[in-house]
């Protein structure tokens, strides 16, 4: 298979002629468009926390993402509408056997003016499967099923027996195991982005600090203060620079969403998420700047399932029923109200090629939920007269709060168990969470591509982010047929089913995209599906 860039060659001559300076000045105009552009292209927006890295081999959270594809670019983007295109890989062919990718590098540079080489994707996909990294990502080369990946993550084999390599200095040769239809997909993904080898083994921890950080995106890291906000700014090596138009974007961390949004509403910011259950009154003030559509990601309570948990949480019949108690259509209808869809499963309703298969707590009220829900808790021996004790952790937000506490209230309610809740910074959340320190705590998957697989891979044995520990035979080799199946949807039907019986997670909630974005601010993906964003898309036009 080969691409053509979607890009056709009159309007690339029109930006070319206009150039870079040319967007900044208030009287030119979209070269596509014909609208005026704003004299200050400056894309300012909020995130939730802190991302505890922004090294594309070890980065693990969907804000760390965003500015990750801004930083940096890998063989493949996707389109407004989540489509794949070319990145740094201009083309790629396909072996008939569907088992070796072969693609062909465009004439790329690092923002330091070296050339982009097939080395680059070599080392940084070497790297991140290494066992000396330890990147929390690995087991996402393990999906892609790449030769010899398990064996170099075990440190059986060493990283050059991995099945990526680099003929010349514009090829690059991936092999896998099995054919992956979605592989081409996987590859948009951040953990398979290059690195500049030099600056890394010269640097080491220190590679991604403003000044020393070397990238080959579409900009460049300027100023990073922890806890505060991280700019970026355009890279004039950016094979694409001219086509650019947003000059600097900045993150700031802002933990409170109404915080956020009292910001945004005095101009300070350009994006920001939606306070739970403020969306209908925000979208009858502000209709040009509400924005709300099917995001891939879903929200749930992960359950501890290993022996330093709460022992009730080992009874399946316990697990079952505080499933049970939970109302999602409380959540989402009065709790976030901003276009959420109540969860019985775990893989998104809109997922590509997905079919939601039913599950026993689909066709029931909610009163006869609460029922069965009392059943279970009585038969595990939990009652008025033995109340069950429960802690429920989570990363602070007013949101996840806000959920915690009605879903508490609901527990107490209809089975009289007491929960504790706690809440947690997001890096210690994450490494309490990942250290098994906990007996049940929130939990969000959003796709790294989109096929049901991102979502039940999770739930793996060898999973990296199967935070319950959850192991079932049966589930694995269900997941492990699916990769060769003529159609998936009849395993993913049944691991689901298996999710349903034995509770490692409980599903809350589908998400949407529910934000405030600034009317003037365009080019912004809302068709695509895991609402991943480039900086590069957008341009701000003159309000």
């Amino acid at each position: 298979m080969t691409f053509r860039s979607t890009l056709m060659a009159t309007t690339a001559a029109v930006f070319t002629v206009l150039g870079g300076a040319a967007f900044a000045d208030a009287h030119a105009t979209h070269p596509v468009t014909g609208e005026i552009l704003a004299a200050d292209q400056t894309f300012t927006y909020r995130t939730l926390d802190e991302s505890p890295s922004i090294d594309p081999g070890v980065v693990e959270d969907s804000d760390g993402g965003d500015i990750v594809r801004d930083l940096f670019e890998g063989l493949m983007n996707q389109d407004a509408d989540g489509n794949i295109v070319p990145g740094v890989a201009e083309s790629y062919e396909v072996s008939d056997d569907l088992l070796t990718y072969t693609f062909t590098l465009r004439d790329a540079k690092w923002s330091n003016g070296d050339p982009v080489l097939a080395s680059d994707f070599v080392y940084a996909w070497r790297r991140a499967a290494s066992p000396e990294l330890a990147s929390p990502y690995s087991w996402f080369l393990e999906l892609m099923a790449v030769e010899n990946v398990s064996e170099v993550i075990a440190g059986d084999m060493p990283t050059d027996a991995l099945g990526i390599s680099a003929p010349d200095d514009h090829t690059v040769v991936v092999k896998i195991t099995q054919p992956l239809p979605y592989f081409p997909q996987m590859l948009t993904h951040y953990t398979t982005f290059p690195v500049p080898e030099k600056v890394v083994e010269e640097l080491g921890a220190e590679w991604t600090k403003p000044g020393n950080m070397v990238s080959n995106g579409a900009y460049v890291l300027t100023e990073h203060v922890p806890q505060e906000k991280l700019v970026r700014e355009r890279n004039p090596m950016y094979w694409d620079n001219e086509n650019t138009i947003i000059e600097k974007v900045t993150s700031l961390v802002i933990n409170d969403e109404d915080t956020a949004l009292t910001r945004y509403l005095a101009g300070e910011l350009d994006r920001t998420d939606i306070p739970a259950g403020q969306f209908p009154a925000l979208q009858a003030e502000y209709p040009e700047d509400v924005m709300s559509v099917p995001n891939a990601c879903s929200y749930y309570y992960t359950i501890n399932l290993t022996d330093t948990t709460n022992p009730a949480l080992l009874d399946v019949n316990v697990r079952e029923a505080l499933s049970l108690a939970v109302d999602r259509d409380i959540i989402v209808h009065n709790v976030l109200a901003g276009g959420q869809k109540p969860a019985y499963t775990f893989t998104h309703w809109a997922t590509a090629g997905f079919e939601t298969p039913e599950t026993p707590m689909v066709s029931m009220t909610q009163a006869e939920r609460n029922e069965k829900a009392v059943e279970l808790m009585e038969a595990a021996g939990y009652g008025s007269d033995n109340p069950l004790s429960l802690e429920l952790i989570y990363n602070s937000s007013s949101a996840h709060e806000s959920i915690a506490v009605a879903v508490s209230q609901m527990w107490k309610q209809t089975l009289g168990v007491e929960t504790t809740l706690g809440n947690e910074e997001w890096q210690v959340f994450l490494e309490t969470r990942g250290n098994q320190d906990y007996q049940i705590a929130r939990g969000a998957w959003c796709a790294d591509y989109n096929e049901a697989s991102t979502f039940l891979d999770l739930m793996q044995s060898e999973s990296g982010y199967n935070d319950a520990k959850y192991v079932n035979a049966e589930y694995d080799a269900l997941m492990a047929e699916a990769k060769t199946s003529d159609n998936p949807q009849v395993q993913y039907t049944a691991a689901e089913q298996l999710i349903a019986q034995d509770v490692p997670i409980i599903p809350i909630y589908h998400y949407a995209a529910d934000k405030m974005l600034r009317h003037n601010v365009k080019g912004w993906p809302y068709n695509n599906f895991q609402q991943n964003w480039y900086a590069r898309d957008l341009y701000i036009v003159a309000d």
